[in-house]
């Protein structure tokens, strides 16, 4: 038995209580290191669905399980600091949100095993996983398995909105890893469509105000926010300049319409955490170190107030 072996077993051989005969004593409590781009000491519809999720495996928060939370705060250039405080406190499963938390916990750690949450449509490409069948390393979970193409999609839905736009600001966070291949992808719907785009580029909310002031300056009709976990985290500040500014904007993400924004298109957030917690987190608990990463391919439109239009998932 190698290494790496041995320390899989020990470590996922501590979260096998829900499993024992009812009654038994466990010797440990596992412990879920959380590791989120979101705020802390608020309870959302994700977290939620993770819980839930738990739940369903008979796995209670506070009760024969604790979860160590660790939230950026919109921050996210403080992952790789909060996702070593979580190897210090040697929790044995890293539960990490989206591709910036994915990587950080990555280079935290080469044995706590990893539950992804969405992480990349491309995780191989990522170098977080050798394949989707045998990921190897300690990185397990679900992967959102509709790629670049979805920020097209999203073009086409805001064109159908406004059909007369001609000129659709994008807006995208560069430190994200795959922002790259998103902005390929809405380059490509743009020449489609006929419609010119406006790129601007923000790292953290100091510079939300300037990029409307361009929007403002080159006149576009309409706006596109490319998901990102910072543009997510102050989705509320971005709804509130779009209103302001007058422009149709579409999102990412289904939490920046019921924060008041027009539409969005994206992945079911809530399907993802809860999906996590069943599936990845499932495989880890029963000690398959290297169990396959599963794809999650359910996508949702959403209108004013939160109302989804449709929730379907794609072959």
């Amino acid at each position: 038995m190698n290494r790496r072996t041995f320390l899989c077993g020990l470590t996922l051989g501590t979260l096998s209580a829900p499993l024992a005969a009812e009654g038994q004593q466990a010797a440990k409590v596992p412990r879920i290191g959380f590791l989120s781009a979101a705020t802390s000491g608020v309870s959302s519809p994700a977290l939620d669905a993770f819980r839930q999720g738990l739940r369903e495996l008979g796995w209670v928060e506070g009760q024969n399980i604790v979860v160590d939370y660790r939230f950026t705060e919109g921050r996210s250039d403080r992952l790789p600091d909060l996702a070593a405080e979580l190897v210090q406190l040697k929790v044995d499963i890293i539960v990490a949100e989206a591709t910036q938390g994915v990587a950080a916990a990555k280079n935290a750690t080469t044995t706590i095993p990893i539950v992804m949450i969405s992480g990349s449509a491309d995780p191989v490409g990522l170098g977080f996983i050798a394949s989707f069948a045998r990921p190897g390393g300690n990185v397990t979970g679900l992967s959102y398995s509709v790629g670049p193409e979805i920020v097209g999609k999203g073009l086409e839905l805001l064109k159908e909105i406004v059909p007369k736009v001609r000129r659709v600001a994008i807006l995208s966070n560069p430190a994200s890893p795959v922002q790259p291949l998103f902005i390929r992808e809405v380059n490509g719907a743009a020449r489609s469509l006929g419609v010119q785009l406006q790129h601007l580029e923000v790292r953290g909310s100091n510079e939300f105000e300037g990029a409307f002031a361009a929007m403002a300056k080159e006149r576009v009709g309409a706006l596109l926010v490319v998901a990102d976990a910072v543009l997510i985290f102050h989705r509320s500040r971005l709804v509130d300049l779009a209103a302001r500014s007058r422009l149709p904007a579409a999102y990412g993400t289904r939490a920046s319409v019921e924060a008041g924004g027009l539409m969005s298109y994206g992945p079911s957030v809530r399907d993802l955490f809860r999906r996590a917690a069943k599936t990845g987190a499932l495989q880890q608990m029963r000690g398959t170190c290297g169990s396959p990463v599963l794809r999650s391919d359910r996508r949702e439109v959403a209108g004013p107030l939160g109302r989804v239009y449709s929730d379907v998932r794609q072959q």
